[in-house]
């Protein structure tokens, strides 16, 4: 069995490479031939709002990625597929997170399942944007259509896909939990990493941020009279890819200068674990949401879990068993955060992020593919 994965990889940095490299090491500890097929540029740089879309260090050990594919350069998608069809693969999965990538990765689905026997099965990540944009459906449209089946990460995904096509070979599988981050260390040397106090209340905001990731929502949270005596401190990890100003301006409107602790940088993998050991419980209360690769990086080190009521977020996070699912208002979560630390619930929650993470392995994920592969055959 040959299996090629075409999408984001080392030297390319953030969820959707940690997701592709994840699952090509776990086809290979399930005695699967895999490699990945990725970029040689991803974003031209006038699209990307970060600092830079590269990954500081070596790639993964013991995995095959070659860098082929430009995203606006029809040549290359050509030569990428000539490439893959070569290895003579049984299966083709190919990540798809956003329209823009539509063209470059249906051309390679299209050119190689013509040119091969290999059934083409589409990871979805997000099949409608969480930023809308004119042209959207038609570009994610021609990408639908190039794929034999689909596994969608959240049950809202997989809805969504059906406004695109009718074919039932289509399945929800939900987000693996990485483990790629290393093993939990203790809080005590998590804080002291971070330069924090031992008796501080921590809570974490982990990842990108864009306007639909809610932060404005939880620095309103925060705000609440109700929490001031708590004195909790806020961590917020991660590049801005919008105007930090309004935030920064809304911290000072609310009085909590001195109550956030801004991480202004893409957090290395070898850091993940200090910040998320280091709090209490982890926020993420989205505006929109599909699935997050940050629950999954919480229940990796069992951290308790805020999560709005949007996208699939409350699918995979049970509330009031391992965390809280507000609506998305500040009240809404300040009063969980209020309730968390006031009811000394971190212990329990805790214990139950150990037991309910063990629904999503890796393994799930292969098998998954593997039985629609077969039943597309």
């Amino acid at each position: 069995m040959k299996a090629i994965i075409v999408g984001p990889a080392h030297p390319f940095r953030g969820g959707i490479a940690n997701f592709s490299e994840a699952l090509c090491q776990s086809f290979i500890e399930n005695n699967i031939d895999a490699e990945i097929v990725t970029f040689t540029m991803q974003y031209p740089g006038f699209l990307f709002p970060g600092k830079t879309q590269f990954a500081e260090g070596n790639g993964p050990s013991g995995l095959k990625i070659t860098r082929m594919i430009n995203s606006v350069n029809p040549i290359s998608w050509n030569k990428a597929a000539n490439y893959i069809s070569k290895q003579k693969p049984d299966i083709l999965i190919v990540m798809f997170w956003m329209p823009f990538m539509a063209p470059a990765l249906g051309r390679i689905a299209r050119k190689v399942s013509t040119e091969t026997n290999c059934k083409v099965i589409g990871i979805m990540h997000n099949v409608i944007p969480h930023e809308k944009r004119i042209g959207d459906k038609k570009l994610t449209n021609y990408f639908v259509h190039s794929c034999d089946g689909f596994i969608a990460l959240a049950k809202s995904v997989l809805d969504d896909l059906k406004e695109f096509t009718s074919n039932p070979n289509a399945v929800f599988i939900p987000h693996p939990i990485y483990n790629i981050f290393g093993n939990k260390v203790e809080k005590s040397e998590a804080k002291s990493y971070l330069k924090l106090e031992p008796k501080d209340k921590t809570i974490l905001f982990f990842g990108i941020i864009r306007k639909y990731k809610g932060l404005d929502l939880l620095i309103k949270a925060l705000g609440n009279e109700m929490l001031k005596p708590l004195n909790i401190k806020l961590i917020i990890a991660g590049e801005f890819y919008e105007d930090k100003t309004r935030y920064l301006e809304m911290i000072n409107e609310m009085h909590l200068n001195e109550n956030v602790i801004i991480t202004e940088k893409f957090i290395p993998s070898e850091e993940v674990k200090y910040y998320f050991c280091a709090s209490d419980i982890v926020v993420q209360p989205y505006h929109t949401a599909t699935q997050s690769g940050v629950t999954q990086i919480a229940y990796n080190f069992d951290r308790p879990m805020l999560v709005t009521n949007v996208g699939g977020l409350a699918e995979i996070v049970p509330h009031n068993v391992v965390g809280y699912v507000t609506e998305k208002e500040p009240k809404d979560i300040a009063d969980a955060i209020f309730d968390f630390y006031s009811n000394n619930r971190e212990e329990k929650f805790s214990k139950n992020a150990a037991i309910e993470k063990e629904k999503f392995s890796w393994k799930s994920m292969v098998n998954a593919i593997l039985d629609l592969r077969e039943k597309l055959t």
